[in-house]
C-alpha cells in the first residue's frame, strides 16, 4: 500500500498541467492499442496463405490486411511522436516545478527545523527526490500506462482468442505479480536503512565540507575520510542483500517467461492438431504472448526502479509535509509601516513542547523610538523573546502586539518587513556585496548602497576590494573580517530602514578598534526606531530609555541604568561582577566605572 499511496503521490505532481498529461497518457494509450493489432493482422494473413485458394483472391486479401497495417503503423509512428516530444518536456518543467515547490516550503519552515536537519541532508534529499520524480513521470508515459493497458486489454484479448492459451499467460502474470508483492515485503525495510545510510554520507560529507578549515587544524582529514568510508561500507552491507533477491526474482521471472513461451507452442501444436486452433491463431497468439511478457519484463524493472527510489520520495514527500510551526491566519492584514509601539501580554514559550518554559509570564511594553536592553545570563530567554517578536516561533499562551495589533493578525511579510534583526554572526550569500546589501532592499540603486554603506562605515573597505561592490564574498562572508561584516550588516538594515530593530549581541564578538566603528553605525541605525539591545556593552546599556533583567525566562527586574544599579539587585551584582572589582554606588549610579577597569558586555 505504501508503494502504491507514493506512486500515487508522483503522479499527483501531473496535476497544474493535468490537460497535457491526460492528451500524453491518450496517445500512450493509442500506442498501446495499435501495437496489439500488428499480431492479429500477421495471424490472419498467415491464415490468408496458408488457406490457400486463388491466387487473385490471396493478393487482394493481402494487400488489404497489409494496408491496414500500414495505415496502424504510421498512426502509432504519430502518437510515439506525440509522446517522445511532450513527454521530455512535461517531466523536466514539472522537475524543476517540484525542486521550487520543495525549496521554497523547505526556507518558510522556522529555524528549529533547520537546527534538528543539516543542510546537507535537506539538500541530498532533495536532489534525489526530484531526479526519482523525472525518471517517474518519463517511464509512466513511455512504460508504465502501456504495462497496465496490456494487462487490462491484452490479456482478456487473449483469452476471447483462445482461452486454453489464454489461461498460460494468465499463470505468468500471476507468477509475476506473486514475485514483486514477495520482493517488495522481503526488502522495504532493507531498502529503508541503506536510505538512511545514503543520509547519513550525504549528511557527513556536508559537515566536514563546511568545516574545512577546522579539518585541517586539527589534522582531521584521515579522521573524517575513515569515518566516511565506515559509512560507505555500512551502506554497501545493507545494500548487498537486496540486490540479491532482486536479481534472484529477475532470473527466475525470465525462467517463467520462457517456460510460458514453449508450454503456448506445445499447446499450440496439440490444438492445431486437433483442429481446435488455426496456424494464423497460434502466430498471433505467440505475438501478443510475446508482447505480454515484454511489458511484464519492463513492469518488473519499473517496480524495481521504483522500490529502490521509493524511500528516497517518501522522504522527499516527508519533508513537504513538514508543517511549520508558525502559520500564516487566514485572513491576515497586510500592515504598511507602523509606529514601533511594542507590548507583550502574558507571553509563555515551551522549546519542544518541554515542561520548562523559555519564556514565561513575559510582560512589558515599549513605546515607539524607545531604546531597551536585555540582559541576563545566557539561556535567560532574551533571544528567544525576540524570536518570538518576529515570529520565528509562536508563543503556546500570551499576545504579542505591535501598535496595538496582534502580531498573528498580520501577514508574515509584513510583520517582518517591520522589524531589522542584526546578529552577533552576520553570515552573507555567496554573491556579490551589492547583492548582499540589496537583501534589504531589492531594488536600491547603487547610490543607495553607497549612501547606507558610508552610514555604516563600510564604503572604505567596499571600495578597497577587488571590484568593489561587485566583489563576490565567500561561502557565508568568509573573506570578510568579521567586523567588516557586521557594517555590512548594519548598512543591509539601513537600506531596509525598519521602524522596530533588534540587536542580538552585535558587536560582543569585535575587537575594541573595530567595536568603536560598529558602535558609531549602530547609532545612526538606531535614531528613530525602536531598537531591542541584547547583552550589549555597558555604554549602550547605560544610554537605554528601559532595562529588562532576564532570569529563567520572565523579567527580574526593570527600569532605567541608574535605577536598577541604585536599588542594588540582580543588576547592580551583574554590573559589579563583570567590572571585576567593586565600584562606589555614586559610580555606578552615574555609570562610570572606576579608573583603570574596562568596560566589558553585559
Amino acid at each position: 500500500m505504501e508503494f502504491l499511496r507514493i506512486y500515487g503521490r508522483v503522479l499527483a505532481l501531473l496535476r497544474p498541467e493535468r490537460g497535457l498529461a491526460i492528451g500524453l497518457a491518450l496517445a500512450n494509450v493509442v500506442v498501446a492499442g495499435l501495437a496489439y493489432a500488428e499480431p492479429l493482422l500477421f495471424g490472419r494473413i498467415v491464415d490468408v496463405l496458408s488457406r490457400g485458394g486463388p491466387p487473385q483472391v490471396i493478393w487482394t486479401d493481402s494487400v488489404r490486411l497489409l494496408l491496414i497495417w500500414a495505415g496502424v503503423g504510421l498512426t502509432g509512428l504519430a502518437a510515439n511522436m506525440l509522446v517522445s516530444l511532450h513527454a521530455d518536456r512535461l517531466a523536466h518543467r514539472r522537475k524543476l516545478a517540484a525542486m521550487a515547490l520543495y525549496f521554497e516550503h523547505v526556507l518558510s519552515l522556522p529555524p528549529a527545523y533547520h537546527s534538528d536537519s543539516h543542510s546537507g541532508r535537506v539538500l541530498k534529499i532533495m536532489l534525489g527526490g526530484v531526479d526519482a520524480l523525472f525518471g517517474v513521470w518519463l517511464a509512466f508515459f513511455r512504460e508504465h500506462l502501456a504495462t497496465f493497458i496490456a494487462i487490462l486489454v491484452l490479456l482478456p484479448l487473449s483469452l476471447l482468442l483462445n482461452w486454453r492459451l489464454g489461461l498460460l499467460l494468465v499463470v505468468l502474470i500471476v507468477i509475476f505479480a506473486g514475485l514483486t508483492v514477495l520482493v517488495i515485503g522481503r526488502t522495504e525495510k532493507a531498502q529503508g536503512q541503506v536510505e538512511e545510510y545514503t543520509s547519513r554520507l550525504a549528511t557527513r560529507a556536508g559537515d566536514a565540507l563546511g568545516n574545512v578549515p577546522l579539518i585541517h587544524s586539527y589534522v582531521r582529514l584521515a579522521a573524517e575520510a575513515r569515518a566516511l568510508a565506515y559509512t560507505m561500507r555500512r551502506v554497501l552491507a545493507a545494500q548487498y542483500p537486496v540486490l540479491n533477491l532482486w536479481a534472484v526474482v529477475s532470473v527466475l521471472t525470465r525462467a517463467a517467461s520462457t517456460i510460458t513461451v514453449i508450454a503456448i507452442f506445445l499447446l499450440g501444436t496439440w490444438l492445431h492438431l486437433h483442429g481446435k486452433a488455426t496456424v494464423g491463431q497460434i502466430v498471433s497468439f505467440m505475438g501478443f504472448a510475446t508482447m505480454l511478457i515484454s511489458r511484464m519484463d519492463q513492469a518488473m524493472g519499473f517496480a524495481a526502479r521504483l522500490f529502490f527510489q521509493m524511500p528516497g520520495l517518501a522522504l522527499f514527500f516527508g519533508v513537504l509535509d513538514t508543517e511549520s510551526t508558525v502559520k500564516e491566519k487566514p485572513g491576515a492584514t497586510a500592515v504598511g509601516r507602523v509606529r514601533g509601539d511594542v507590548e507583550f501580554d502574558h507571553v509563555n514559550f515551551f522549546y519542544g513542547g518541554g515542561d520548562v518554559p523559555a519564556v514565561r509570564d513575559l510582560t512589558f511594553s515599549v513605546k515607539a523610538g524607545m531604546t531597551v536592553a536585555l540582559v541576563g545570563s545566557t539561556g535567560a530567554g532574551k533571544s528567544t523573546a525576540m524570536a518570538l517578536l518576529h515570529r520565528l516561533a509562536d508563543p503556546q499562551s500570551g499576545t504579542i502586539r505591535i501598535d496595538g495589533i496582534d502580531i498573528r493578525d498580520m501577514t508574515l511579510d509584513s510583520l517582518r518587513s517591520n522589524i531589522g534583526v542584526v546578529f552577533q554572526e552576520s553570515t552573507m550569500f555567496y554573491r556579490t556585496i551589492a547583492e548582499n546589501l540589496r537583501v534589504g532592499r531589492p531594488g536600491a540603486t547603487l547610490e543607495d548602497l553607497t549612501a547606507a554603506a558610508k552610514l555604516a562605515e563600510a564604503h572604505d573597505f567596499i571600495m578597497r576590494q577587488a571590484k568593489g561592490y561587485e566583489t563576490r564574498v565567500g561561502e557565508r562572508g568568509t573573506t570578510l573580517s568579521g567586523g567588516e561584516r557586521q557594517r555590512i550588516a548594519i548598512a543591509r538594515a539601513l537600506l531596509k530602514d525598519p521602524p522596530i530593530l533588534i540587536l542580538d549581541e552585535a558587536t560582543s564578538a569585535l575587537d575594541a578598534a573595530t567595536e568603536a566603528r560598529v558602535q558609531r553605525a549602530l547609532q545612526r541605525l538606531m535614531a528613530g526606531r525602536t531598537t531591542f539591545v541584547i547583552a550589549h556593552r555597558l555604554s549602550t546599556v547605560r544610554d537605554a530609555d528601559l532595562i529588562l533583567v532576564f532570569g529563567r525566562g520572565h523579567v527580574v527586574e526593570r527600569g532605567d541604568f541608574a535605577e536598577l544599579v541604585a536599588r542594588g539587585g540582580v543588576f547592580a551584582e551583574l554590573v559589579r561582577t563583570q567590572l571585576g572589582q567593586s565600584s562606589s554606588r555614586d559610580g555606578l549610579a552615574r555609570g562610570q566605572p572606576e579608573a583603570g577597569t574596562e568596560e566589558v558586555p553585559v
